[in-house]
C-alpha cells in the first residue's frame, strides 16, 4: 500500500499538472471507483463539472483537490484514497486506455487529462466538505480524525513524544496509529525501528524522552530519503502522475530483506508475524524486549 512518501509524490505531481485546471467532463467507467461517494457517480460527476482545481493537499495517505465553484466558494474537495493500486496518472486525451482505467477527468483546454486507474479496486475517488482542523488548517471532513505527519511544518513534536510514552502498546503499533501520527506503514516503520535500533514489540510507554526524540528523527531521516527517491516500488502498482516507479526499495535496510545480512552488523534479518502482514528486524542490532518475570506468590 501506497504510504505517505509515495502518496507526497503523487501530490506533487498533481500540483503541477492539474491545479488552476477546470474540469470540462468526468467518466465513470467503474462504479466501486466511487463506492465511498453515497450519492453516486452520476451525482460526482455533475458536481465537479466546471469546478477550478485549487490546489493539492495531503494528510497522512489522503490526498484532496479543494474545489472552487463557479461562484468562487470553496467548500468541497476531490478526496482521492489509493487504497493497495490505486494511481492518479496524468495522460493525454489520445493515449489509449489503461487496463484498470475506472475514472477519467478531463479539462477546459483540451490538454492532458486526469486518470484513476486501480487494478485491485481497494482505492476510490468521493466529495467531501472541507472543515476547519484548528486555527489555519481546512481539511475534508473524512480526514478531520487523523493526525499530522512527521513532515509537516506544523507536526507538534513535543506533543508527539508525551503522547507516544503514555501509549502501552508496542512501539511499532503506535506508530502505525494514525489518530497518533499519520502516514507511516509498515515499511518506513521497520526502517524507521532499525536506524533507532528499537525492536517493534518494545513497549512504548518505556521509552525515555531521548529515545522517542530520536525515533521521530529517524523517521523523519526515512521518509526524507523516501521522498527523494520518488518512494518505493516492488512492482508496477505504485507509480507517479507520469508512470514512473519509485527507488527506494534499493535502500531498504530490512523490510523485504529476510535471511539477507544486516547491513550494520551482518546478522540475519529475521520475518515476524505481525497484524496479518510481516516485521522485519535485526535480532542483533533491535534486540527483543525482555518478557515479564512471573511473580512468586510467598504465603
Amino acid at each position: 500500500m501506497p504510504e505517505l512518501p509515495e502518496v507526497e509524490t503523487v501530490r506533487d505531481g498533481l500540483q503541477r499538472w492539474v491545479v488552476g485546471r477546470t474540469v470540462a467532463a468526468v467518466e465513470i467507467r467503474h462504479p466501486r471507483a466511487v463506492r465511498r461517494h453515497l450519492p453516486g457517480g452520476d451525482d460526482l460527476a455533475a458536481r465537479l463539472v466546471g469546478t477550478r482545481i485549487e490546489a493539492a493537499a495531503r494528510r497522512g495517505k489522503y490526498l484532496w483537490l479543494p474545489l472552487a465553484a463557479a461562484s468562487g466558494i470553496v467548500d468541497e474537495c476531490l478526496v482521492a484514497h489509493l487504497g493497495m493500486s490505486g494511481q492518479l496518472l496524468v495522460r493525454p486525451p489520445e493515449a489509449p486506455d489503461e487496463r484498470h482505467l475506472h475514472v477519467r477527468i478531463a479539462f477546459t483546454d483540451g490538454a492532458q487529462e486526469l486518470r484513476f486507474v486501480d487494478q485491485r479496486t481497494f482505492g476510490g475517488l468521493m466529495l467531501d466538505r472541507l472543515v476547519p482542523a484548528g486555527a489555519d488548517d481546512v481539511v475534508p471532513a473524512i480526514v478531520a480524525h487523523i493526525a499530522r505527519d512527521p513532515v509537516d511544518p506544523a507536526f507538534d513534536d513535543a506533543l508527539f513524544v508525551t503522547r507516544l510514552r503514555r501509549r502501552d502498546s508496542a512501539v511499532k503499533r503506535a506508530l502505525l496509529d494514525q489518530s497518533l501520527v499519520s502516514g507511516i506503514g509498515n515499511i518506513y516503520a521497520d526502517e524507521s525501528l532499525w536506524r533507532a535500533r528499537l525492536h517493534g514489540e518494545r513497549r512504548a510507554r518505556t521509552l525515555t524522552r531521548a529515545v522517542a526524540l530520536d525515533l521521530l528523527g529517524q523517521v523523519r531521516g526515512v521518509l526524507a530519503e523516501a521522498l527523494r527517491a520518488g518512494g518505493t516500488s516492488f512492482d508496477a502498482l505504485y507509480v507517479n502522475v507520469n508512470g514512473q516507479s519509485g527507488y527506494f526499495d534499493r535502500s531498504l535496510a530490512v523490510y523485504g530483506r529476510e535471511g539477507k545480512p544486516c547491513r550494520r552488523c551482518g546478522s540475519l534479518i529475521r520475518r515476524a508475524a505481525f497484524m496479518n502482514r510481516s516485521s522485519f528486524f535485526c535480532p542483533t542490532c533491535q534486540r527483543p524486549p525482555r518478557a515479564p518475570r512471573a511473580r512468586l506468590d510467598v504465603t
